[in-house]
């Protein structure tokens, strides 16, 4: 009697057989058609709405020989005046001896959007006997509003949007003597584009007959390809093959842009144009059978406005930060500045 107690006291122990666990089924498909209206729809209009409070920032330096009318291009570009040259500036001026950086914004609206634009002019890039490291203030001035925006990221009680100085486009002024690029042009171009968005512009280019323009157009790229120097937009940065066919098209065919510029108005066949008068005839700026400037404005600001933020912000900032914060163990140098920054901030 006792055994079987013992028995039974032990089968009481024993642990029954767990069930196997229920294999979940298989997801929905991504795709599955819902059963009613939700509303995720209007996530891009709350998008529109909240970008349009804020508002959109665009910062565009112009650089190259002066007479190349690099101020007259970027108020043909944006139907505006906002150039140095419309600002009070006068031609009584001297030439600085060396590159001046000069900045000056606007807040340009239409249809309801506001832009705030900067352009940044050079004067005094190239214009000298002596040209040696002519670009370094230029490569400078770039790299300290990287520096900037850093500072501002890494403080501890850091503004909800921090304001945007960093150079996101650099248009570079090519003479179009129809022969090749100087060397200058060359340094320049090999230097700056680690560090910006540089896109070539041929100016002038109502001086050249068409077979000159597209003779220079071909030798320009390929000088460009020769020195291993990348323009906007770069290879590397396609995202996918709507993007590589659409930009390859560009490096291919209208790299560079052969332009004209002008800010007078004119009547052609009854319409008011922009464009330059000569003895022979009116050169109409935004004619694409007379010039590219449609082209580059199209791109600048119709279709890759917002690429060149995203490329400035996520590559060439992206490889500064990293550089610094490498360079001084995580954290930029603390000056007497920074230091009462950090103390007013704790």
């Amino acid at each position: 009697p006792g055994e079987s107690k013992n028995e039974a006291a032990m089968s009481e122990l024993v642990p029954e057989p767990r069930q196997k666990p229920v294999v979940p089924m298989k997801p929905m498909g991504i795709n599955a058609s819902l059963l009613g209206y939700i509303g995720i729809d209007t996530i891009i209009e709350q998008m529109r709405k909240k970008t349009m409070k804020t508002g959109f920032d665009f910062n565009i330096m112009v650089v190259g020989q002066s007479g190349l009318g690099k101020s007259t291009l970027v108020n043909t570009l944006f139907k505006s005046q906002v150039s140095r040259k419309s600002s009070g500036w006068n031609r009584e001026e001297k030439i600085p001896k060396t590159v001046e950086i000069k900045a000056i914004g606007h807040v340009i609206e239409e249809g309801g959007v506001k832009m705030k634009l900067t352009v940044i002019d050079t004067p005094g890039f190239g214009d000298q006997i002596n040209n040696e490291n002519c670009w370094e203030p230029i490569e400078k001035y770039i790299n300290e509003q990287y520096e900037k925006f850093l500072k501002e990221e890494v403080n501890i009680a850091r503004k909800k949007r921090i304001p945007d100085t960093r150079v996101h486009c650099c248009l570079y002024f090519i003479s179009p003597t129809g022969h090749s690029l100087r060397p200058l042009d060359l340094e320049f171009m090999k230097h700056l584009s680690k560090v910006v968005n540089i896109i070539p512009v041929i100016a002038k280019a109502d001086t050249m007959t068409l077979e000159e323009k597209t003779e220079f157009k071909q030798r320009v790229r390929k000088e460009l390809e020769v020195n291993g120097i990348e323009f906007y937009p770069q290879k590397e940065f396609d995202e996918d093959l709507e993007d590589k066919t659409e930009n390859d098209k560009i490096r291919q065919e209208s790299m560079p842009f052969a332009v004209v510029g002008s800010d007078k108005e004119y009547q052609v066949n009854g319409k008011r144009v922009l464009g330059r008068k000569t003895p022979w005839g009116i050169i109409e700026v935004e004619n694409l059978s007379h010039c590219e400037f449609a082209l580059l404005r199209d791109f600048v600001i119709r279709t890759h406005l917002q690429d060149l933020k995203e490329v400035t912000h996520n590559i060439h900032y992206e490889t500064y930060r990293a550089k610094r914060l490498n360079d001084n163990g995580g954290l930029p140098p603390m000056t007497v500045e920074t230091e009462e920054n950090h103390e007013s901030n704790l």
